[in-house]
């Protein structure tokens, strides 16, 4: 080589080591090397290797989300649902971190006709159709590049994707109609023949019979808020970055929640929420006359653990099984087991499901109301008949409002072991809704759940009004996110109501529900009942992170039940109000700072007098039979 082409190279490699230098002078390398060979000499671990690769992790670059992948899969009844995983740069290397599958918000129709079935169908392929083009396309370029652990900034995109897809879908839906106002013929419509025959009188009506007419006019039903089309992504994709977050840090989901909740401060306890567990339905669907009892449920005495509480429900299961049908075998039994997990059956009375838990539980030594407590999920919106303006709650039998509220009033008189009715009414029975819960709120939980407004809608507008209620039923559906769940919690734990995390009709196996429930604090957690994979999944799940927490010593005891005395309440917001001095009507505000979950005109506190679950279900044992 030519002396000119040997000095060129030796400097070309001078330039290349003070490049070198530069570049590991600036990232610490020289310092970092250093301390870790003298702290691993004096150490001498055996994996000498491996303890020098985890020392220099903690100086890595924190994991950012690389890729998303959205899947159609099936969920518990074999229906389509959406799963996401995530994928992310991790040490240089992309890495699947984990993934979620998110539940459908849709019912299953029982004894629905087959064009609303087909209907039903195409809705739901056609919502995860356009939320897999989501994942896969413009939210996975959107997301990537972020931090996991960063949930807010994750939330907030998502948020402010799905509010420009819904003026999207707007302004789509505005261009349809001018279309097809543009493409009506210019001539006016031809008027339709009118019901009135030239005599006068009506069609179809014979002379000197009366039209049944609703002895008091309801409230009309309110619009079924509309679901987006496609916004099952949102949901899906802020549960797996949650998921993913607590993943990369190695820490359960349910404390990655509860540190999100609490601003990162780390609790020092935690609890687990009481399960509620349907045993039976006896609801519309059934085959008997009753229609009111979609569920029936268990709820275990708050001094047993979670597993105590589940072993002893199991054994009432057992024994309701044989009450059933006492000679038969495990196939023809399980025949009655519905998509809620839970044993189905027809009965014709009010009564006669009681009278069956009662049979059960003595059965076994037991006794209501002391060592298992009820709940029933009334479904009355799914009872109403507009025409008559009354519930069906027996075939035939017809309530209206106002007698629902009494019915229920000598129901829990006669049966106090039940400490919690959920959705006993409409939601637009609003009136009724604060009649029954001065009447026995001060004893029974009054729980909304298909009464309550969707959880984005609660966060959204923190004066909206739902029924005056103890607690709502909170579903993690659509374009729920994860910092709109941490925040309504936040709310009802202000206003001292419980919130209850619970599972959908159509439930997949992923069991993420369950550390939602626990790292929110909720009260109760409703999964349906102790059959079927995808229910039992989310079981063994309370049941192992309970086993956890009392392992490291910060499980909190279960504490008695609290009930809210409304009428006591109202009678001190009363007072107070009668000993306020005259205010100018100007100075009054306005109808739109009424508090969240506050139906009535009175500005009546939630967080005032509580009676205990011992003193409020002290029974007669004589009313059994």
């Amino acid at each position: 080589m030519e002396p000119g082409g040997e000095r060129e190279l030796r400097r070309h490699l001078l330039e290349l080591r003070h490049q070198a230098a530069e570049y590991y002078r600036s990232n610490e390398v020289p310092q970092r090397l250093e301390e870790a060979l003298n702290a691993t000499f004096y150490l001498r671990p055996a994996d000498l290797y491996g303890h020098l690769a985890n020392y220099f992790s903690k100086f890595s670059k924190p994991p950012v989300i690389c890729k998303l992948i959205g899947r159609k899969v099936l969920d518990g009844v074999g229906r389509p649902t959406l799963e996401v995983e995530i994928f992310c740069t991790v040490k240089n290397h992309e890495k699947s971190i984990c993934s979620i599958v998110v539940s459908s918000h849709s019912e299953i129709l029982e004894n629905a006709s087959p064009e609303a079935i087909d209907a039903d169908e195409k809705e739901r392929n056609d919502s995860i159709n356009r939320a897999l083009e989501w994942v896969n396309g413009s939210l996975n370029e959107m997301l990537r590049d972020l931090q996991p652990a960063d949930q807010c900034k994750v939330d907030e995109l998502l948020g402010e994707y799905f509010a420009k897809k819904v003026e999207e879908e707007k302004e789509r839906k505005e261009i349809e109609r001018e279309e097809q106002e543009a493409a009506i013929s210019a001539p006016a419509c031809v008027p339709a023949l009118s019901a009135v025959t030239p005599s006068g009188k009506k069609k179809g009506v014979k002379l000197g019979k009366k039209c049944s007419v609703a002895e008091k006019p309801i409230p009309p039903a309110e619009p079924i808020e509309p679901v987006l089309c496609g916004s099952i992504a949102i949901g899906g994709l802020s549960l797996a970055v949650a998921k993913t977050g607590a993943t990369i840090n190695n820490t359960p989901l349910y404390l990655h929640l509860a540190l999100m909740k609490r601003d990162q401060d780390l609790p020092k306890e935690l609890t687990v929420p009481l399960p509620m567990v349907t045993l039976l339905s006896c609801g519309k669907s059934s085959s008997g006359k009753l229609k009111l009892m979609k569920e029936v449920m268990l709820i275990p005495p708050t001094e047993l653990t979670v597993k105590q509480g589940t072993e002893r429900l199991l054994e009432i299961q057992k024994q309701m099984m044989r009450l059933l049908d006492p000679v038969a075998k495990g196939p023809s039994v399980l025949r009655r087991i519905s998509h809620l997990g839970c044993l189905i059956t027809g009965c014709d009375s009010l009564e006669q499901p009681l009278i069956l838990m009662q049979t059960a539980c003595r059965n076994l030594g037991l006794e209501l109301g002391i060592d298992v407590h009820l709940a029933i999920n009334c479904a009355a919106h799914e009872l109403m008949d507009y025409t008559k303006g009354k519930y069906e709650i027996l075939t035939g039998t017809l309530k209206s409002p106002d007698e629902m509220v009494d019915m229920y009033v000598d129901l829990i008189n006669k049966y106090p072991s039940i400490i919690a009715l959920v959705d006993p009414l409409r939601k637009e029975d609003g009136q009724q809704w604060s009649n029954i819960c001065n009447a026995v709120g001060s004893r029974c939980y009054l729980i909304a759940e298909d009464a309550a407004k969707s959880i984005s809608k609660l966060v959204e507008d923190q004066n909206i009004n739902v029924p005056k209620c103890s607690g709502l039923i909170i579903k993690y559906t659509n374009q729920t996110k994860i910092s709109d769940l941490t925040e309504l919690t936040r709310l009802l734990d202000g206003q001292k109501h419980i919130a209850i995390l619970g599972s959908p009709a159509g439930e997949s196996s992923d069991d993420s529900l369950v550390d939602l429930a626990v790292g929110l604090g909720a009260r109760f957690i409703k999964l349906g009942g102790l059959s079927r994979g995808e229910r039992v999944t989310k079981y063994n799940r309370l049941l192992a992170i309970e086993e956890e927490l009392a392992k490291n010593g910060t499980l909190r005891s279960g504490e008695n039940h609290e009930f809210v005395d409304f009428a006591e309440e109202a009678e001190t917001a009363e007072e107070l109000l009668d000993a306020l001095p005259p205010i100018e009507q100007d100075s009054w505000p306005s109808q739109h700072s009424q508090p969240l979950l506050a139906q009535d005109q009175n500005p009546v506190s939630l967080c005032g007098s509580t009676l205990h679950l011992n003193e409020a279900t002290k029974m007669d044992p004589s009313i059994f039979p």
